[in-house]
């Protein structure tokens, strides 16, 4: 262990790094890099790629996101004995602070390493920073594996659900709030639809002997004129988790079918997907995926939330996910990370990469 990975981890935390914000980070991360002579290392905008050049048969990517989620009021970095809190601790500045320090390691590797720190993973699809890499340098992605350091308890979890976020748009007529029946309340007409979304099971599906529970929320509600006025339009914003057997486009038209009668045409109503990205299948076949699960001694378990283990499968490379950290408490105010985590996950990925 060549450094406090707790002391490294709050370092890290302590630079905010709010999505689209994640200049101070990259800059730390780069001189981080940069003083190490075994790491050839490129930056493209505020995402950096490090990669040793022996010559293996086989070379491993490990990546992870710089930003984190906006920050909590009164989320304050501090360790409390072995346990660091503050926002990104485990989602995921610990994974970042374990890549760093085994970028540091020296010893005789079993297989070249990509390390990959990449910004705005927290936001729309759209804007990802692994997304430019992978448009604009293409070869500095090239592996065999991949392994995202997301948090998982030092398991690894498999594949990941994918994500629609769509918007319904409900219409109705504007009247005065003393003679509703003059027109129709479109915030009321989300009554029906909204109690689909309470009562909803999930599909629970298992994928390689991983199994997987899709989610159907409503995350955010917007409508209203004024406090007199009867509302005559109403946007409901719902977020859909759904399973690696299914497509995004399959996935967008169970959406469809299941809001299909709220959608009337005398108010303009419509359902609109805003943002969408693909699920990944487990793909452990990898002999170093393979290596990984056993290292673990625990048997691999779904990815329920959406990582970029999608993105790196839909360029062929096999990936899962495999962090320090308890995925519950990422984005939430209590978020930490002990050293016991991040001392596990860098003595797995040691062993990984130098046997």
């Amino acid at each position: 262990m060549t450094r406090d990975l707790l002391a490294l981890t709050a370092d890290l935390v302590s630079v905010e790094s709010v999505s689209r914000n994640e200049s101070a980070i990259a800059d730390l991360v780069e001189e981080n890099l940069s003083s190490l002579n075994s790491l050839d290392v490129v930056r493209i905008e505020n995402n950096i790629v490090a990669r040793t050049s022996h010559g293996l048969p086989r070379r491993l990517i490990l990546a992870g996101h710089l930003d984190t989620v906006p920050s909590h009021d009164g989320a304050v970095c501090r360790i409390d004995g072995d346990t660091l809190f503050g926002l990104g601790a485990s989602d995921m500045k610990g994974g970042l602070a374990v890549m760093l320090d085994l970028a540091a390691e020296a010893g005789d590797p079993l297989v070249d390493v990509t390390y990959c720190f990449y910004a705005c993973e927290e936001v729309d699809r759209s804007e990802s920073g692994l997304l430019t890499l992978f448009e604009q340098a293409p070869e500095l992605l090239e592996g065999d594996a991949a392994i995202l350091g997301e948090p998982t308890d030092c398991l690894v979890e498999a594949g990941c659900q994918g994500t629609v976020r769509a918007v319904l748009h409900l219409g109705g007529v504007r009247a005065h709030a003393a003679r509703p029946s003059t027109g129709v309340n479109a915030i009321h007409r989300l009554a029906p639809v909204l109690s689909r979304l309470a009562g909803y099971n999930g599909r629970r599906v298992e994928v390689d002997s991983c199994l997987y529970e899709e989610q159907l929320q409503a995350v955010a509600v917007s409508g209203g004129i004024a406090g007199n006025v009867v509302p005559d339009a109403v946007d409901l914003v719902i977020n859909h988790r759904f399973a690696p057997d299914r497509s995004a486009r399959e996935a967008v038209e169970s959406l469809e079918t299941m809001f299909h009668d709220q959608l009337l045409g005398d108010y303009d109503d419509s359902l609109t997907v805003d943002d969408v990205a693909e699920a990944a299948r487990p793909s452990l076949d990898s002999p170093i995926l393979q290596s990984l699960v056993a290292l673990t001694g625990d048997a691999p378990r779904a990815k329920v939330g959406w990582t970029d283990v999608a993105t790196f499968a839909s360029h062929g490379v096999p990936a899962t996910n495999f962090g320090p950290g308890d995925p519950l408490t990422a984005h939430r105010l209590g978020e930490c990370v002990s050293r016991a985590a991040l001392e596990r996950a860098r003595s797995i990925l040691s062993t990984l990469v130098f046997g």
